[in-house]
Protein backbone atom coordinates (compact mmCIF):
# COMPACT_ATOMS: atom_id res chain seq x y z
CA UNK A 1 0.00 0.00 0.00
CA UNK A 2 1.35 3.18 -1.02
CA UNK A 3 1.67 5.96 1.23
CA UNK A 4 -0.84 8.63 -0.48
CA UNK A 5 -3.11 5.23 -0.25
CA UNK A 6 -2.17 4.97 4.18
CA UNK A 7 -3.39 8.62 4.49
CA UNK A 8 -6.20 7.82 2.64
CA UNK A 9 -7.24 5.39 4.46
CA UNK A 10 -6.81 7.07 7.83
CA UNK A 11 -8.47 10.00 6.79
CA UNK A 12 -11.47 7.84 6.02
CA UNK A 13 -11.22 6.24 9.06
CA UNK A 14 -11.79 9.51 10.76
CA UNK A 15 -15.11 10.64 8.74
CA UNK A 16 -13.32 13.06 6.40
CA UNK A 17 -14.82 12.22 2.52
CA UNK A 18 -12.30 12.12 -0.07
CA UNK A 19 -12.52 14.80 -3.01
CA UNK A 20 -11.09 15.75 -5.37
CA UNK A 21 -9.17 18.67 -4.05
CA UNK A 22 -8.41 16.43 -1.22
CA UNK A 23 -6.52 14.20 -3.00
CA UNK A 24 -5.00 17.25 -5.32
CA UNK A 25 -3.73 18.86 -1.71
CA UNK A 26 -2.07 15.02 -0.62
CA UNK A 27 -0.09 14.86 -3.99
CA UNK A 28 1.15 18.40 -3.62
CA UNK A 29 2.06 17.87 0.37
CA UNK A 30 3.56 14.60 -1.40
CA UNK A 31 5.49 15.56 -3.87
CA UNK A 32 6.77 18.89 -2.40
CA UNK A 33 8.48 20.80 -0.10
CA UNK A 34 6.24 23.15 1.49
CA UNK A 35 7.36 25.26 3.71
CA UNK A 36 3.64 27.24 4.76
CA UNK A 37 -0.14 26.60 4.23
CA UNK A 38 0.32 29.30 2.12
CA UNK A 39 2.73 27.51 -0.14
CA UNK A 40 0.32 24.66 -0.59
CA UNK A 41 -2.44 27.13 -1.48
CA UNK A 42 -0.71 28.65 -4.51
CA UNK A 43 0.55 25.52 -5.75
CA UNK A 44 -3.13 24.17 -5.26
CA UNK A 45 -4.73 27.21 -6.67
CA UNK A 46 -2.67 26.76 -10.40
CA UNK A 47 -4.27 23.92 -10.63
CA UNK A 48 -7.93 24.65 -9.18
CA UNK A 49 -8.87 28.37 -9.15
CA UNK A 50 -11.93 27.46 -7.29
CA UNK A 51 -10.17 25.90 -4.56
CA UNK A 52 -9.98 28.17 -1.02
CA UNK A 53 -7.24 28.96 1.57
CA UNK A 54 -9.33 27.50 4.51
CA UNK A 55 -9.68 23.94 2.90
CA UNK A 56 -6.10 23.92 2.38
CA UNK A 57 -6.14 24.42 6.21
CA UNK A 58 -8.83 22.10 7.25
CA UNK A 59 -6.87 19.40 5.29
CA UNK A 60 -3.51 20.60 7.10
CA UNK A 61 -5.27 20.18 10.19
CA UNK A 62 -6.23 16.47 9.53
CA UNK A 63 -3.51 15.13 7.72
CA UNK A 64 -1.73 16.36 11.30
CA UNK A 65 -4.57 15.23 13.03
CA UNK A 66 -3.74 11.69 11.88
CA UNK A 67 0.01 12.01 12.32
CA UNK A 68 0.61 12.11 8.63
CA UNK A 69 2.13 15.40 8.69
CA UNK A 70 4.20 17.01 11.26
CA UNK A 71 4.02 20.89 10.80
CA UNK A 72 7.66 21.45 12.43
CA UNK A 73 9.07 19.18 9.74
CA UNK A 74 7.77 22.12 7.03
CA UNK A 75 4.98 19.61 6.10
CA UNK A 76 7.04 16.78 4.99
CA UNK A 77 4.71 13.35 5.06
CA UNK A 78 5.61 11.04 7.86
CA UNK A 79 3.83 8.60 7.30
CA UNK A 80 5.45 5.27 5.92
CA UNK A 81 5.14 1.91 4.85
CA UNK A 82 5.78 0.80 8.51
CA UNK A 83 4.04 2.98 10.64
CA UNK A 84 1.60 1.32 12.66
CA UNK A 85 -1.39 1.91 15.17
CA UNK A 86 0.80 1.72 18.33
CA UNK A 87 2.87 5.04 17.11
CA UNK A 88 1.38 7.61 19.38
CA UNK A 89 -0.98 7.40 22.63
CA UNK A 90 -3.12 4.60 24.25
CA UNK A 91 -5.41 6.02 26.96
CA UNK A 92 -7.21 3.62 29.14
CA UNK A 93 -10.27 5.26 31.70
CA UNK A 94 -11.31 3.62 35.25
CA UNK A 95 -14.46 2.21 33.51
CA UNK A 96 -12.32 0.31 30.60
CA UNK A 97 -12.83 2.49 28.02
CA UNK A 98 -10.01 3.21 25.83
CA UNK A 99 -8.63 5.57 23.46
CA UNK A 100 -6.13 5.67 20.72
CA UNK A 101 -4.61 8.89 20.38
CA UNK A 102 -2.35 9.41 16.59
CA UNK A 103 0.88 11.84 17.46
CA UNK A 104 -1.19 14.37 16.25
CA UNK A 105 -4.40 14.16 18.43
CA UNK A 106 -2.10 13.29 21.45
CA UNK A 107 -0.06 16.88 21.33
CA UNK A 108 -3.39 18.76 20.22
CA UNK A 109 -4.88 16.93 23.51
CA UNK A 110 -1.41 17.81 25.77
CA UNK A 111 -1.49 21.05 24.57
CA UNK A 112 -4.84 21.72 25.23
CA UNK A 113 -4.83 20.78 28.86
CA UNK A 114 -1.89 22.70 29.22
CA UNK A 115 -3.72 25.87 28.20
CA UNK A 116 -6.60 25.29 30.37
CA UNK A 117 -4.37 24.88 33.51
CA UNK A 118 -2.23 27.82 32.31
CA UNK A 119 1.28 26.84 31.54
CA UNK A 120 0.58 27.64 27.60
CA UNK A 121 0.12 31.17 26.16
CA UNK A 122 1.05 31.46 22.54
CA UNK A 123 3.93 28.96 22.43
CA UNK A 124 3.16 25.46 20.92
CA UNK A 125 4.52 21.92 22.65
CA UNK A 126 8.09 21.24 20.60
CA UNK A 127 8.36 18.07 22.57
CA UNK A 128 7.43 15.53 24.61
CA UNK A 129 9.62 13.54 26.88
CA UNK A 130 7.60 10.63 29.07
CA UNK A 131 10.51 9.59 32.27
CA UNK A 132 9.78 6.14 33.71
Amino acid sequence: MSRKDQIIEKLKENGCRITKQRLMLIDIILENDCSSCKEIFYKASREDAGIGVATVYRMVNALEEIGAINRKNMYKVEYSEDMDEEEGCEITLDDNTTYHLSPGKWNRVVQEGMKRCGYLKDQKIAKIKIQN
